[in-house]
């Protein structure tokens, strides 16, 4: 029982398709190795490559979709969700790596990389989080010292998704002594460069499939056909890519929720307590109503952000107020499917007990729901 969406048309729904092919062919069977090992394989990158999936927003002269509909970025995310696979993050690449590579880097640096990004030769990371700096930006530690042709990079982050694979990292780090809003910059990090080095795959209680690492600089040096845009502009960069980036997790925050309930509603429709099924009880059909109304509610507000975004229209404080909405929400659903599922909930075998886990970092990564309060807050009041 859903209402009817309007948000996507034909082209969106057989993209559709081809995510779900992809998904039963070259993620699904692979997914619980994947998450023994910490870590996709890497070929299966250059699978979502040749299926079209990396870099839809990147020009075709550099083999990328040429389209800056975000809406189908949206479908992907949406089926990943459901599929409730969180090893390969191709959201993290298209959605908030890649715009820094299509806006801000000139024509030579999108010659050496796009090319790479859109094929799946080249998996990147955004290196922002510090041992001692979390949500606070401009908090950050790590210096980059102009040295004339190249900077000394020198410094340490922390919980980098793709950290293990990525072959490009683009790194924030202070270029003035002060630091702060307005004396910081990114800096490509390319694999193999002397200097960088990654220390261990981050043991998470969830999403287990995903690399998680490390990244330490020992005097890197970087080059200065590396910087991306202008020097000292970083804080603005990341703030007006920051609403693209909560969002997409709202996305996939809203179709996680809603996939939860489906699989929920039909374990309580099957499974029998005191000689009938557990939908025949009061309490769990009013549950199921609760819950469906939240997940319904909350489908209509995402979908109107994925819209204004679409139109250049979504604010930072909407931006803000779907992600900690719907990552709270998704922590909530699946928080009560488990308790509908019993001590069967508790087993890593099923489907809720995965979700619990993966869900919870969700209200944290991409900025805390406690900094999003305080972003919708100051938008407010002042």
């Amino acid at each position: 029982m859903t209402l009817e969406r309007n948000l996507y048309g034909p082209d969106h729904e057989a993209f559709r398709e081809t995510v779900r092919t992809f998904l039963t062919k070259e993620v699904a069977p692979h997914h619980e190795r994947w998450e023994k090992n910490g870590v996709v394989d890497r070929q299966v990158w250059r699978s979502a490559g040749r299926q079209g999936l990396l870099g839809m927003a990147v020009g075709e002269e550099y083999g990328g979709g040429g389209t800056g509909d975000f809406r189908y970025s949206a479908v992907l995310i949406e089926e990943f969700a459901r599929a409730g696979v969180s090893g390969l993050a191709l959201s993290l690449h298209n959605d908030i790596v890649g715009p820094y590579l299509t806006r801000l880097a000139d024509e030579e640096q999108k010659r050496r990389w796009l090319p790479g990004f859109t094929s799946g030769d080249i998996v990147t990371a955004i290196a922002m989080t510090e041992p001692g700096a979390g949500s606070d930006l401009q908090g950050i530690r790590t210096t980059a010292t102009d040295q004339g042709d190249h900077y000394l990079l020198n410094g340490a982050k922390t919980f980098i998704s793709n950290g293990i694979l990525a072959d490009l990292v683009v790194v924030v780090a202070r270029t003035t002594p002060e630091g702060g809003s307005g004396g910081q910059s990114l800096l490509v990090v390319e694999r193999g460069t002397e200097g960088f080095e990654r220390g261990r795959n981050l043991d998470k209680i969830g999403q287990k499939a995903q690399d998680t690492a490390e990244l330490f600089f020992d005097d890197v040096r970087v080059p200065k056909e590396n910087l991306l845009g202008e020097e000292n502009r970083a804080f603005a960069y990341l703030m007006g890519n920051l609403a693209q980036e909560r969002l997409a997790i709202a996305v996939g925050a809203a179709a996680a929720a809603e996939e939860i309930l489906d699989v929920t509603t039909r374990y309580v429709k099957e499974r029998e307590a005191f000689g009938r099924p557990l939908a025949e009880l009061q309490h769990i059909r009013f549950e199921i109503a609760e819950m469906a109304t939240e997940t319904a509610v909350t489908r209509t507000f995402v979908d109107r952000c994925v819209a204004e975004h679409g139109q250049g229209r979504l604010d930072a404080a909407h931006a803000s107020m779907a992600k900690w909405w719907t990552t709270e929400l998704q922590k909530r659903i699946v928080d009560r499917c488990l308790q509908l599922h019993g001590g069967y909930g508790y087993m890593s075998e099923f489907r809720v007990a995965r979700a619990f886990v993966d869900s919870r970092i969700q209200t944290i990564y991409g900025g805390t729901t406690e900094i999003m309060k305080e972003i919708v807050g100051r938008s407010l009041l002042g």
